[in-house]
Order: structure tokens, then sequence, then C-alpha cells
């Protein structure tokens, strides 16, 4: 199954944007996702507080700030599952 992990915070209104998308996706393209909170440990929020929402799929960077929706559908039609 894909892999897909998006890096966000509370109170990020980009974030929630991201990851209302990522819900309607995946109601159409299975894959697991995994929220990971920056704000969870002091490395994840030095590395990433500049580049939310970042969303990975397979573990590779795929969009930073927004996503869309019909490019995401592209893309994980790409992705091996």
């Amino acid at each position: 199954m894909i892999r897909l992990e998006v890096y966000g915070k509370r109170d990020c209104c980009l974030c929630e944007e991201v990851k209302a998308i990522l819900v309607k996706v995946r109601r159409e393209v299975p894959f697991d996702l995994r929220e990971v909170d920056i704000e969870a440990a002091p490395e994840l929020y030095a590395t990433y507080k500049e580049r939310i929402p970042l969303i990975v799929i397979n573990g590779r960077p795929a969009f930073k700030f927004r996503v869309d929706e019909e490019t995401l559908r592209r893309r994980l039609a790409h992705e091996p599952a």
C-alpha cells in the first residue's frame, strides 16, 4: 500500500486544508496516512518549521505548502503499492 505522511502542527490553517484534500482523495485512492506533529520533538520542529505542511509519499517529498487534488491523484496513480 502507498504510504503518505503529512508533516504539520496544530493550529496551522494550511495543514488543515491539506489534510481535508488528503481525506477526500483517500476515499477514492487508498493509501496509509500518517500525520507527523512537528511540535512533538525539538529536532522535528527545527527541521520542518518553515516547510509545513510537507507531504511525503513512499519516503520521498512530494508537496510543500499546498496540494492540488488532481495532481495528487495523478501522483498516487504512478506510485507502487
